[in-house]
């Protein structure tokens, strides 16, 4: 099964030589589960002709808001609403998880209480999940067609399901603790020093992301998270 990659953000150039970049984060994350991979860089303006180019199709997380004027914004919107219609199955993940939000009639903005990073423990359809995060926006409305199956006390909206049609998580299941590391020497000044200090203190401490692995493989080939 082919899988398009989204790229809508790059890694951090300090970053990127070593860990390698978002793209390979979600190829290393669905490894042995029978997929092949495709990136399209949307972020540099290179999106697919067709939305059944791939047969399953995942949106990157990004360091920009979907709400911002960017020229490949609303392509993608394009191309998620295209997608949907196709009934392609699609992920998104931080960034891919509000772009999806905002495009099928949902809203996002930078929320009001601020930061979320490093582990954060949610309350998955009734179990308890914890996955590493990066995100001061939030989707704050989520679209008509949208089900609800993670929350916490900061995040209401933390991973949405479209029937069999897209399965959204705001969390990051394709960052581990030393990524999150990287993050806070590289993109961490503008993060509280407190939230950065409780991130490093948490980053030994275990997460779910081979569970999210096998959700989102499991989506990929028709089985409703």
């Amino acid at each position: 099964m082919k899988i398009g990659i989204l790229q809508t953000g790059h890694s951090p150039d300090e970053l990127r030589p070593v860990m390698g970049d978002y793209s390979n984060l979600f190829e290393q994350l669905l490894a042995n589960q029978g997929f092949t991979f495709e990136t399209f860089s949307v972020v540099d303006g290179i999106l697919p002709d067709t939305p059944d180019q791939c047969e399953g199709w995942l949106i990157t997380g990004s360091k920009h808001g979907a709400y911002e004027d960017h020229p490949w914004i609303a392509p993608l919107e394009s191309l998620i609403r295209e997608i949907y219609a196709k009934e392609v199955p699609l992920v998104g993940i931080c960034f891919g998880h509000q772009i999806i939000a905002q495009a099928l009639g949902g809203k996002v903005e930078k929320f009001k209480d601020g930061w979320a990073i490093g582990r954060q423990t949610y309350d998955w359809d009734g179990e308890v999940i914890s996955l590493n995060a990066w995100h001061k926006d939030q989707v704050v409305q989520r679209p008509a067609d949208a089900t609800p199956i993670a929350c916490n006390d900061f995040c209401e909206n933390a991973a949405l399901v479209y029937g069999k049609r897209a399965f959204t998580v705001q969390a990051h299941p394709e960052f581990d603790a030393e990524f999150i590391e990287g993050l806070i020497r590289t993109r961490g000044g503008a993060v509280p020093p407190d939230l950065i200090d409780a991130a490093r203190a948490d980053l030994e401490n275990d997460i779910d992301n081979k569970r999210l692995a096998a959700q989102i493989g499991a989506f990929f080939k028709g089985v409703a998270p």
